[in-house]
């Protein structure tokens, strides 16, 4: 399943050039992972909350191969490609009008309140799957 999110190109997101900065297409990626983990029916306040886990970005290959520029109409697509115990691995994709613009694979884990690998729930990886 792919989840596309919608995103506007506003000025506060490009750099002097009028394109996006590069840092601005890893806070897309998070809205995208964000609202397909909401979609899919996890909390991630309740997660928190009630099992006292959270979920932390591990790490990122990013492939940055043409830039967007202010105005642009994005779509941020999510899949999800692994997940573990602990871990969950989603490609992200930001396109405008069908063209890839940005590709990254991104591995999140779940974590305590202390900071230490933390197993999902059952019920969470189910959701997830």
């Amino acid at each position: 399943m792919t989840h596309r999110l919608p995103i506007r190109v506003y000025y506060e997101d490009t750099d002097m050039a009028g394109i996006v900065y590069y840092a601005n297409y890893l806070k897309f990626i998070e809205r995208g992972r964000t609202e397909f983990v909401r979609e899919l029916g996890v909390d991630q306040s309740q997660l928190k909350e009630n099992e006292g886990i959270v979920f932390a970005v591990r790490h990122v290959d990013a492939d940055y191969l043409v830039s967007a520029k202010f105005d642009d109409m994005l779509s941020v697509e999510t899949t999800i490609e692994t997940i573990t115990g602990v871990r969950l691995v989603f490609r992200q994709d930001v396109r405008r009008d069908g063209d890839l613009l940005f590709t990254a694979l991104v591995t999140i884990v779940a974590i305590n309140e202390a900071g230490a690998p933390a197993r999902l729930p059952a019920n969470i990886r189910r959701k997830l799957h």
